[in-house]
């Protein structure tokens, strides 16, 4: 495969890490660098491993989860997005509320890769290798979770609340766009 449908792959699937990384940066107020690097790294690290994990294997683990992937993603995105909003609209924020700690980070980790499991199972079908391709994943996907983080606080900072609000309805645009995709596909 060629590395420049890999990157156009890549990028695809870290378009998801860039925008729920957006919203996490609407809400994180400490360390920016070392929060845009942490949250970067788990969804870069995700997406290489989900790529890896569906070439590796091939269509067994589509056809376990392949009916319900979408409903996972969806419902996780859709849950956090609308809690994202609410506390947008209330103007309060929980004293606890860390979108870096090792649960959050997992879960929205799982969230925004379960497409790159598809992309390595699409590998796998076509012989294709997938170690280039899923280091390419795993770098934009950092890149992009990285920018996404430092471009959320700075819109933050400058706008406050309403950023927090527009950050909730991404991540449930994005869980609509994950369950429209499939279930018309």
């Amino acid at each position: 495969m060629e590395i420049l449908t890999a990157a156009i792959i890549a990028i695809a699937l870290a378009v998801d890490c860039f925008a729920v990384s957006l919203g996490a940066g609407t809400v994180i107020k400490e360390r920016m660098i070392l929060s845009a690097a942490v949250m970067g790294l788990f969804f870069g690290g995700f997406q290489m491993g989900m790529a890896l994990a569906g070439w590796a294997a091939g269509s067994w683990i589509a056809s376990m989860i392949g009916f319900i992937d979408h409903w996972i993603a969806f419902g996780i995105l859709a849950v956090i997005g609308v809690k994202m909003m609410y506390e947008g609209f209330i103007g309060e924020e929980p004293p606890d509320r860390n979108y870096l700690n090792l649960t959050t980070l997992v879960v929205l980790s799982i969230a925004t890769s379960i497409d790159s499991l598809g992309v390595g199972l699409s590998f796998a079908l076509l012989l294709r290798s997938i170690v280039l391709p899923a280091l390419i994943i795993g770098i934009s996907s950092f890149i992009f979770s990285f920018l996404g983080v430092l471009v959320g606080s700075r819109l933050a900072a400058h706008l406050g609340r309403p950023v927090e609000i527009a950050g909730g309805i991404v991540l449930v645009g994005i869980g609509i766009r994950i369950l429209a995709g499939h279930l018309v596909s």
